[in-house]
């Protein structure tokens, strides 16, 4: 039995499937085009304030696979990263789900590299591997049963036609990246089988399903946008993380909340409906209000940003410093990591470690970190495989360089006290050669010089306050030396920071 959103007993799914109609029919079988685009049902979805709590829930559910988990716990920046992960996340998926066939080919091969770039052993030494198909699919039936549990739990359930329609466009989804038709079954009473025995049978409560649910809300960092203002980040995350989590175990299958030992708070199911109910609401503000890529681009406006909505912002982030400054007389809510107003231009070696090299938020360094930096930067200027190769290839050759010179203990990674200890190691030929290539792939047309277009790919602002003058061009022995400055000295930088140091 399968209870998605209540703690009395209810039908199974493929019960519920069964009453439904004729459940045994494949879904709709239509041209390729005609599952993706503005028409389809996921960009319906794409833009409802309940797919935020269904996304979330997706990915939770995810974690609960066993080399899912353990994917994310050696590789993802999920914890130290959390904005920039969702904003890379739902811009796949608008790549993946747009109009344009050729973006959604590009964005497969991009994924799928990515994907084969990810395999290893849990803790229990049982193999992962990102490229697995059943992996692949229990990815996409997640994102598509929440979408159908997101609708019924705010009181509108999807009829038969629209769920059916919303399944093709998810298998079409896997199909766009190569995986071969039957690892999702054809119809949606198969599927609903398919998804009984994997929450029956083969989830498990994984390290990453904890850190979600337990540590992430508690410790989640500022949007850039809120960055340098901690006190207010943090006295709205006090508030909102314990809600966001008590609802997310409330949505999840009450088969797999008894075997994960996930609490059951009084309460929490009539909070979960309520809160999903009132998101529906929101589908009736402005249009412009309810875009997901409007709000995500809002959230990662940073501070020296030239995007214009940023100008009417600054008067707002000056009465939020004010607030700060009164809930710090109130309250003792500690203080959010990251820069204060007004700090100054150098960091300490542990900041800059926790800030920059530990990007999966485990500690220490080793490889995932910096192939997290080199994964975000080749989806920062969207390179094609010969340039992302080389670019993975000079941050090997810098890690190789790394752990010979700071792996005091041979312990295959480099802790802080080991980094702190060695900093002056790090400015070495391979770090130089990771800055050439990176120069390389964002000078595309390849004239030495990275103009404003280029410049912007990259880093997402204007030139502005780095270089002077709307036409001012970015060399290559001047970014090669702010890099290096970077990346060894340790000194802030208004490009560099939001790139690799923001969450």
């Amino acid at each position: 039995m399968t209870d998605t959103g209540s703690s009395r007993p209810q039908r199974t799914r493929s019960e519920a499937a069964d009453h439904d109609g004729d459940s045994a029919r494949p879904t709709p079988e239509t041209q390729p085009g005609a599952l993706f685009g503005p028409d389809s049902q996921f960009h319906r979805f794409f833009n409802d304030p309940r797919w935020a709590l269904a996304v979330l829930r997706a990915t939770v559910l995810e974690a609960a696979h066993p080399q899912i988990g353990a994917a994310l716990i050696d590789n993802s920046t999920f914890v130290a990263h959390p904005w920039r992960r969702l904003r890379n996340t739902l811009v796949s998926l608008q790549r993946m789900f747009g109009a344009d066939d050729e973006i959604r080919q590009r964005e497969a091969a991009r994924l799928n590299r990515l994907h084969a770039r990810l395999s290893g052993t849990d803790a229990q030494n049982r193999p992962y591997d990102a490229m697995d198909p059943q992996v692949r699919a229990w990815v996409v039936a997640t994102l598509f049963e929440s979408s159908v549990t997101m609708c019924r739990l705010s009181g509108q359930p999807l009829d038969r036609t629209t769920m059916e329609q919303l399944y093709a466009e998810f298998r079409a989804f896997l199909g766009a990246l190569g995986d071969q038709a039957g690892h999702l079954p054809p119809t949606l009473k198969e599927f609903w089988q398919y998804y009984d025995h994997m929450v029956q049978e083969e989830l498990e409560d994984t390290e990453a399903l904890r850190i979600i649910l337990y540590k992430l809300f508690d410790h989640l960092p500022a949007p850039p946008l809120l960055d340098g203002l901690p006190t207010v980040w943090a006295a709205g995350r006090a508030l909102a993380g314990p809600v966001i989590g008590t609802i997310t175990v409330a949505s999840l299958p009450e088969p797999f909340r008894r075997r994960a030992g996930l609490p059951e708070i009084p309460g929490a199911q009539a909070l979960m409906h309520s809160v999903y109910m009132a998101a529906g609401l929101a589908r009736f503000l402005p249009d412009n209000w309810l875009q997901t890529e409007y709000v995500t681009g809002l959230l990662h406006l940073s501070p020296d940003s030239d995007d214009p909505r940023y100008a009417s912002l600054t008067a707002l982030r000056g009465r939020m410093t004010r607030a700060g400054a009164l809930f710090r007389l109130v309250t003792p809510f500690s203080e959010q990591h990251g820069p204060a107003e007004g700090a100054g231009p150098q960091r300490d070696a542990g900041e800059f470690f926790t800030a920059v090299l530990d990007q999966t938020g485990d500690g220490y360094l080793d490889w995932p970190d910096l192939a997290a930096m080199a994964r975000e930067l080749s989806s920062r200027l969207d390179l094609d495989e010969p340039a992302e190769t080389k670019l993975y290839h000079a941050y090997a050759e810098w890690w190789r360089e790394l752990q010979a010179a700071l792996d005091a203990d041979g312990d295959g990674r480099i802790s802080k006290e080991e980094y702190a200890a060695g900093v002056p190691s790090l400015a070495g030929p391979a770090l130089i050669r990771v800055a050439e290539v990176l120069f390389s792939a964002t000078d595309a047309d390849g004239d030495q010089f990275i103009d404003a277009d280029e410049y912007r790919a990259l880093f997402r602002t204007g030139f502005r306050r780095t270089l002077a003058g709307a036409d001012a061009r970015y060399s290559r022995s001047a970014f090669v030396k702010d890099f290096l400055s970077f990346m060894s000295g340790r000194e802030r930088s208004t490009a560099f920071d939001p790139l690799l140091a923001d969450a």
